[in-house]
């Protein structure tokens, strides 16, 4: 009877090759549970500190400080007309405003800049334009360069997407009447949200990452990041923390870290809303993302061990390394992908219990924790509309698992310390579902090889698929779809950017897609 019990006992051995795929594909999973488990923290410690914020700064200025809103450009010159009309609209005293729009372009831009910037200058706004004729140092080399010629005590800064609303200053400034708060940072809204489905999907990712990351973090008193733009520093923050360094792709997080191991505080304004215009193209999507992955890893290389030998408390020690090395999953992702059907085979011998009581807490800490962590920062913004988030989260999930290839890339490049230029993401100004724009076929540029080996990983994933269904193993197919959905999905988007507008125009003509100038737009 007991024999009979177990009609499989004997069948299967364990043995060195299946050890040699095993452990590396569990490690693999373990780590990546470990970055899901973290995602649940973030969720805890925001509620946990929700009621200790206050959104109300420690007493207001009988005086205003001096302001300098710093607009660093490259090549933006389809947007740098909204730009510069939302700030000469902001509401602050023009004596105590200065306005440096940061030109690095090397296109079309720098005339149209310098007009527009010409005609605010006449009509009074204190506005002035700096043009370099080198990109050194990039973003953070041109905010350097500006900061050494600002009037400001407090220094605002806005990418060339963002349409700050009319009382952005008169908001935030305030707050630095707190002598210990070195930078104030405002939340992210998304002028074109309702443009695509990618629109959609990216805006969910930036509030995940807005209400939950900043929010978590801000108010239990861990380290935090300025995030490029939307917010306003105290220029002593600056400058305590060795100024702007342009060593790393993220020169917002350095800073930002630096900063507060000089001792500075920083406050995030989630109620303080800057509207934005997201990427529309795969392409620019591809190229921001990598772009922030290789510069958050380069930036854990420089400053953990800054972290490591402070006297901070332990807790904003193990938060900062999870913050800034998260996207080591990327390349695990590919080594999990490599070893996933062999690991499939072998497993498939050991029996159902055995994967059923493995995969199924990997799964919950790792997978589920994606869906969580998004449906709830949605329902913390639209309390109302919070259940539609459930129709976005397959492909929130897949666009995750897609991008491994570039993010891959890149955060191996910041491993091996290969520099690369400070690709910047494609502005086109659109906002209204169907509009089209010149930008894009000006400014897009093709991925030669990447999309295909994209489509050939979801290839792979079919063929694990139709494994899975061969054996009647169903529990893991709707895993497995999330990589297809994801591979297929960016691979296609990649090489197709741009093409449905030419065949409902019926122009065939591909020569005018790319920029001739010679800068990095994909990744």
């Amino acid at each position: 009877m007991q024999n009979a019990d177990r009609p499989f006992r004997g069948l299967y051995q364990w043995n060195g090759f299946d050890a040699a795929l095993l452990v590396p594909y569990f490690a693999v999973m373990i780590f990546l549970a470990i970055y899901g488990i973290h995602r649940y923290t973030m969720v805890y410690l925001y509620y946990k500190h929700k009621k200790s914020y206050n959104p109300e700064p420690l007493s207001h200025f009988e005086d205003l400080p001096r302001v300098t809103v710093q607009l660093p450009i490259y090549n933006e010159q389809f947007v740098i007309d909204r730009l510069i009309e939302a700030i000469c609209n902001m509401q602050y005293p023009k004596d105590k405003l200065e306005i440096q729009l940061l030109d690095d372009s090397t296109d079309e831009t720098q005339q149209v800049a310098a007009a527009i910037v010409e005609r605010y200058a006449a009509l009074g706004h204190p506005i002035v334009y700096i043009h370099r004729t080198n990109r050194h140092g990039f973003k953070a080399g041109a905010l350097d360069e500006g900061l050494k010629v600002a009037i400001g005590d407090l220094i605002a800064i806005f990418d060339a997407d963002f349409v700050p609303p009319p009382d952005w200053l008169m908001k935030v400034v305030h707050h630095f009447t707190d002598p210990a708060i070195g930078m104030v940072q405002t939340r992210w809204t998304h002028l074109n949200r309702d443009y695509s489905l990618l629109t959609q999907v990216e805006a969910i990712l930036l509030d995940g990452h807005f209400v939950l990351e900043h929010g978590a973090r801000s108010r239990s008193g861990d380290f935090f990041n300025f995030n490029g733009t939307a917010g306003m520093w105290r220029r002593a923050a600056i400058t305590d923390a060795g100024g702007w360094q342009h060593d790393t792709l993220t020169e917002d997080t350095d800073l930002s870290y630096r900063s507060q191991l000089a001792g500075w505080k920083f406050k995030y304004l989630p109620e303080v809303e800057c509207p934005a215009e997201l990427p529309i193209e795969m392409t620019a999507f591809k190229t921001q993302q990598a772009r922030w992955a290789k510069g958050l890893i380069q930036t854990s290389i420089k400053v953990l061990p800054l972290i490591f030998r402070s006297d901070v408390p332990r807790r904003i020690k193990i938060e900062s390394v999870y913050h800034l090395t998260a996207n080591l999953s990327y390349p695990l992702m590919v080594i999990m992908t490599a070893l996933l059907i062999p690991a499939m085979i072998v497993r498939f011998y050991q029996g159902w219990f055995q994967m059923l009581l493995i995969d199924v807490p990997l799964f919950t800490a790792s997978t589920l924790s994606i869906a969580v962590f998004y449906v709830i920062s949605q329902r913390e913004l639209f309390p109302k509309t919070w259940l539609k988030t459930f129709l976005y989260l397959p492909i929130l999930m897949a666009l995750g698992i897609g991008l491994t290839v570039t993010n891959t890339k890149a955060v191996m490049e910041a491993l091996f310390g290969i520099k690369s230029a400070f690709a910047r993401t494609p502005k086109y100004s659109v906002a209204k579902k169907g509009e089209t724009s010149k930008a894009a076929k000006k400014y897009r540029k093709r991925l030669l090889l990447t999309p295909w080996v994209e489509l050939a990983i979801g290839a792979y994933f079919v063929l694990a698929i139709l494994y899975t269904f061969s054996n009647n193993n169903f529990f893991t197919a709707p895993f497995l779809i999330l990589f297809v959905i994801g591979y297929f999905y960016t691979g296609l988007m990649s090489l197709l950017q741009g093409r449905f507008e030419r065949w409902k125009s019926g122009n065939t003509n591909t020569t005018d897609e790319s920029s001739p100038k010679p800068f990095p737009v994909g990744v």
